[in-house]
């Protein structure tokens, strides 16, 4: 029994990038590769800035603070197309927010209260990736990458009691990861993006014009997906075409 399995079991473990399931092999250069990215994580972000701002205003002062939330949830979206082996082009569609918490005097000589501040961020990063390719770790390879990476985005907030304030500004966005890549077409991704992007705040309680503080979604990302790759053209997987 022993000497019949084993051919095939030889077989099996020598020859893992032979396609299966009827996929192609997956092609030893980048060049001309395509991938759609899906992931979600959570955001690491300190508001310090935000929070010493909010209680350094004259009517602010002395107030205790309330309680100091550190960050949120978000989701990114990757287009990209790799334009060479070593550098890749694409656009990230992002979201994310979180709950921020403020104390404010009291209406009419109350009590201090807590206010809600809901903030909100979305846009689009177009940037560059490096990468290269290691065969040797795991089934397909491994692609770590660095990349850096800019575009528009609209951040809001919602301090209770007060009417919506939102600005569209520019977010920037410097990023680490790696994607293992566990079959032809499928992989699991990982990426750290350190970004900076701020919204506005206010305005203070009975002031309806004036905006005293900003906020900010930038700081630690971290998220995990999955990553979907398109085969490059037949003629740009072989030297010359076909």
């Amino acid at each position: 029994m022993l000497r019949r399995l084993l051919p095939p079991l030889v077989l099996l473990f020598a020859t893992p990038a032979v396609a299966q399931d009827g996929e192609d092999p997956i092609p030893a250069s980048l060049d001309g590769v395509g991938r759609i990215t899906v992931q979600g994580g959570w955001r690491v972000t300190s508001n310090e800035t935000l929070y010493k701002t909010w209680y350094s205003v004259e009517a602010n002062k002395g107030l205790a603070r309330a309680r100091e939330t550190d960050g949120g949830p978000l989701g990114v979206a990757t287009f990209a197309y790799s334009i060479s082996d070593l550098v890749e082009v694409g656009i990230d569609l992002f979201f994310t927010g979180s709950k921020l918490y403020l104390t404010s005097p009291g209406l009419e000589g109350g009590a201090p209260m807590e206010r809600s501040l809901e903030t909100l961020g979305y846009g689009a990063l177009v940037g560059v990736r490096f990468q290269t390719v290691l065969p040797e770790i795991g089934p397909y390879g491994l692609v770590p990458f660095a990349g850096l990476a800019t575009g528009p985005a609209i951040s809001s907030s919602k301090l209770s009691g007060e009417k919506l304030q939102d600005k569209t500004t520019q977010a920037w966005a410097g990023s680490l990861g790696a994607t293992w890549r566990l079959s032809p077409r499928w992989g699991l991704s990982a990426e750290y993006r350190f970004m900076f992007l701020r919204g506005p705040v206010g305005p203070a309680l009975n002031d309806s014009d004036k905006r005293i503080a900003s906020f900010s979604l930038g700081g630690s990302w971290m998220s995990l997906g999955v990553t979907y790759t398109f085969p490059p053209e037949p003629s740009r997987s072989f030297p010359g075409g076909l």
